[in-house]
């Protein structure tokens, strides 16, 4: 089906098309760009729409030859692993559109927003690895500008320190790519092949130790990605130094392209490799859950600290993926499109008080809810989802983590468990010293949000408290794409995987069950 190819190239004819508009009529950019980026959105929730749940392989499949000669084709389709991702970068770059404008070259601007999100959409889509990788490196360009041109005074520097760390990456990445085409045509004796599902179905060709290094050097390009710690220090500068939309997107959807790029071709291709590995990128994880928070207690800076709060939600998802059960993974993906949509709210929040105060200084904010309590409201709901309250989006995700995790490492479960009480003291620090308090003239005087960042914030406040309540629609959509990995994994491996189910009764499967009868009931009515 050609949708997947409209929903990739969409926003790049925007693009085109604003090229093509003469610097005179500056009125027309923005509409043009919010037009293209909202129908990009409409498609996504179709393909959502249309999407068969039950089936866990890839759907809305499209293949091609491209340049046959090197084993390279156009191979695109969508399951319940990207589904949500491609749904959720659908959603956040019209908002990012719609609640920022640029300061100055307002046609550069939308261009290479819509190129992002090109690039955003065919990594998600993508199911041959040099077309996943050209995408890869597609997004490293706007981003690049984005921030060196629209950001803030150290724009300059925060812009080539990501340019550099994920260029080392994507490198190493590459050499990864070329090693794994040509040993694996070489021990299976069929042509070089870079497609994704060809090269999962020899995943157990290779010798361990070559299939161990090769998964080493996909790991760093998608550790840099993540960021994962130690290799996360690109992340609060670029931040703290890009505009708000840059923020908005590179938290809700650049980020995430180094997670999915672990769950798809981390455990998919190499699933000994993953399995070996596991404790130590469980580690990692860990270590970034416990450091961001640390550090983002420290932090008198607003969006730096939800900068190092970043950190600390990629260690969760890391956490998640590297228990390598079902619930761990369900709960990784869906903290993936969690922390997109709370996080890229805050950062669109922290953006609206620096465009009215121009600071970021916690000190110098005190008792905005007296002047701005829509704002405050919204910070609240924003915030609690962040910290992991049940009832909002967040909470879900971070349950199933821990469940997988548990199962996985039960002592380093409880560890990281400590992370979501870390979370709750910077966050509602830093709440309590930016709404509360008594206002001076500057605060007293600041106006609260206007229509249109309302209007921004409605879905992302909808689909926090939505997702919080009833998760079903986007877990049963997840759920048997999960089971298909592990399955994968176990066939290659020959090793069976350990789940919930194999705790005592009472357990975390019965509440899930319960949740979904509850679901069941609701749609009844």
């Amino acid at each position: 089906m050609m949708v997947l190819p409209v929903i990739i190239f969409l926003p790049l004819v925007g693009a085109a098309a604003i090229a093509l508009i003469a610097s005179s009529r500056s009125e027309v950019l923005k509409p043009v760009a919010v037009a293209t980026s909202a129908a990009t959105g409409a498609l996504t929730l179709w393909l959502m729409a249309a999407f068969d749940k039950h089936d866990g392989g890839f759907q809305f499949t499209q293949l091609a030859e491209w340049i046959d000669s090197a084993g390279i084709s156009w191979h695109v389709g969508v399951d319940g692993i990207s589904l949500f991702l491609v749904v959720l970068t659908g959603l956040l770059f019209p908002i990012a559109i719609v609640a920022c404008d640029p300061p100055h070259d307002a046609k550069a601007y939308y261009i290479w927003m819509l190129v992002l999100e090109t690039g955003c959409l065919g990594v998600f889509l993508a199911l041959d690895l040099v077309l996943f990788f050209l995408f890869f490196e597609i997004v490293l360009i706007p981003m690049y500008f984005l921030i060196g041109s629209w950001g803030h005074e150290n724009r300059k520097y925060a812009a080539t320190k990501f340019f550099l760390f994920t260029m080392l990456g994507s490198a190493l990445m590459l050499v990864g790519m070329l090693v794994l085409a040509l040993l694996t045509a070489r021990e299976t004796g069929n042509a070089v092949t870079f497609n994704v599902l060809e090269l999962a179905n020899s995943a157990g060709e290779l010798p361990t130790i070559t299939a161990r290094w090769i998964f080493l050097s996909f790991v760093l390009a998608f550790a840099v990605k993540v960021p994962l710690f130690p290799v996360h220090t690109w992340l609060p500068d670029a931040h703290t130094e890009a505009p708000t939309a840059g923020s908005v997107i590179l938290a809700g959807v650049l980020l995430k392209l180094g997670t999915y790029g672990l769950v798809r071709f981390g455990l998919y291709l190499f699933p000994e490799a993953s399995r070996y590995f596991a404790p130590l990128l469980f580690t990692l994880g860990l270590i970034g859950i416990l450091y961001g928070a640390v550090v983002a207690t420290m932090q008198r800076d607003l969006k730096r600290l939800v900068a190092y709060s970043s950190v600390a939600h990629l260690g969760f998802i890391v956490l998640g993926i590297f228990s390598i059960n079902t619930e761990g993974i369900e709960g990784g993906l869906l903290q993936m499109v969690n922390h997109g949509l709370s996080t890229g709210a805050l950062f669109l929040l922290v953006g609206f008080i620096y465009e009215r105060r121009h600071t970021r200084q916690i000190s110098e904010m005190i008792g905005l809810q007296k002047a701005a309590p829509v704002l405050a409201g919204v910070f609240t709901v924003v915030m609690l989802s962040s910290v992991g309250l049940p009832g909002l989006n967040g909470f879900v995700g971070e349950f199933l983590i821990l469940a997988g995790a548990f199962v996985a490492h039960r002592w380093w479960a409880v560890v990281a468990a400590a992370g979501v009480i870390l979370a709750a003291l910077y966050l509602l620090w830093a709440y309590q010293r930016v709404f509360h308090g008594t206002p001076d003239d500057a605060n007293r005087s600041m106006p609260d949000l206007n229509w249109q960042e309302k209007l921004v914030m409605v879905p992302l406040v909808g689909l926090i408290v939505f997702l919080g309540v009833y998760p079903k629609p986007v877990i049963e959509r997840m759920e048997p794409a999960v089971n298909e990995l592990i399955s994968h994994m176990e066939e290659v491996e020959g090793f069976e995987s350990p789940t919930v189910d194999d705790r005592p009764e009472g357990s975390f499967e019965e509440l899930r069950t319960l949740m979904n009868d509850y679901g069941d009931e609701g749609e009844g009515h």
